[in-house]
């Protein structure tokens, strides 16, 4: 329920209190932001609330939480980075009160939502712009060059060396060992690993013969649980090659590749280059429901084309009251310009204006 006080603007140091947590480890060391604590007209909320899922989006959620609870005594949010498979199948039996999911509910999912939210709708609402990195092990050969075709036959076991000629071709100059390509891939069922295997089939259907899911479809490689268990695997594997978000790429000092995108550029991976693909991402959604279907194949220029939108599962309505004032006034902070302007220091990539507006007036609706 909602307590009454109105947040005030955070005066100087982050006090991070009353939130507990409730999350695996990260090698991640996130200062806090001062300065992005709720502010304005956004109602405290005094509960104790579970919430599960996507591991994407856990460093975001860790440093929300902490300002957040810098100004909300008595408001407990524990979240569990268990995946985004085990957080909607958490959401969907009752367990917890939204889930973190790095893509948006599959139709039989949606159904089990509706029950579970007492025949109203379940909301995806994008949150968090998630890069994802196309990571490796390779010292002495920074800046990889890769095309969305040499991705596609890497994980498919199709090169298995990393001076081969095609990986020659696109990176001249650079020192290729005639040793073999370790492909890492994410054990656990994963947004992630969705996002990616339907990146693969967008770009490169005659390579990747797989249609996209959430589990991963071969054998190529060597598997790796969640986002810490595939960054630490690469970090210690010389010859590895994976795909993780651009936090924990970065958090972890990985090489990152430079990938080509529709309009034949190889593009860096920046908080600002992968906000120019989901610019261009096409709303699915009807009504509240803010779903989005990104342009793995952008033209625009300077765009990174592997990105995720990691959504929260809300019910739209149906939740004790309670937890419904929580998600009501902590979705209310996420996705305030507060909320959002911290996600970049966290290497993640803020929702685009155009987005961001109708995540913003579907969080007012909720009740």
């Amino acid at each position: 329920m909602k307590n009454g006080s109105r947040l005030a603007a955070l005066g100087g140091v982050v006090v991070a209190g009353a939130l507990a947590l409730s999350a695996c480890g990260s090698d991640a060391n996130m200062a806090a932001s001062a300065g992005s604590a709720p502010s304005g007209d956004i109602d405290c909320a005094k509960a104790s609330v579970n919430a599960a899922g996507s591991s994407a989006q856990k460093n975001a959620i860790e440093e929300w939480t902490k300002l957040y609870a810098s100004k909300c005594a008595g408001a407990n949010l524990n979240y569990n980075p268990s995946g985004s498979g085990a957080g909607i199948q958490a959401f969907t039996s009752g367990q917890v009160s939204f889930a973190g999911s790095d893509s948006a509910l599959k139709p039989e999912e949606a159904a089990a939502a509706r029950k579970r939210c007492q025949g109203s709708g379940a909301l995806n609402l994008p949150m968090v712009v998630g890069p994802v990195a196309v990571v490796y092990n390779l010292p002495g050969a920074d800046a990889l060059k890769l095309s969305p075709e040499n991705i596609a036959k890497i994980f498919s076991g199709k090169i298995t060396k990393w001076n081969d000629p095609a990986l020659a071709r696109e990176n001249a100059g650079a020192r290729l060992p005639a040793s073999a390509i370790k492909p890492i891939y994410r054990s656990d069922e994963s947004g992630t690993t969705d996002n990616f295997t339907n990146y693969l089939n967008t770009v490169a259907p005659k390579i990747w013969t797989w249609e996209k899911a959430k589990k991963w479809p071969n054998s190529t490689g060597q598997g790796a649980a969640k986002s810490d268990g595939v960054t630490s695997q690469v970090r210690s594997t010389v010859g590895a090659i994976s795909y993780v978000e651009m936090s924990y790429a970065e958090n972890n000092r990985l090489q990152t590749a430079h990938v080509k995108n529709g309009a034949g550029e190889y593009v860096e991976l920046s908080s600002e280059s992968a906000s120019k693909a989901v610019a261009g991402a096409k709303a699915v959604g009807t009504g509240n429901d803010v779903a989005l279907k990104i342009d793995y194949a952008t033209k625009e220029p300077g765009a990174y084309p592997i990105v995720l939108v990691t959504y929260e599962i809300v019910c739209e309505k149906g939740l004790p009251a309670e937890q419904a004032g929580f998600v009501k006034s902590f979705l209310t902070y996420t996705s305030s310009a507060d909320g959002q302007k911290i996600l970049a220091d966290l290497g993640y990539a803020p929702l685009p204006p155009s987005v961001l507006t109708k995540v913003q007036a579907s969080v007012k609706a909720l009740s």
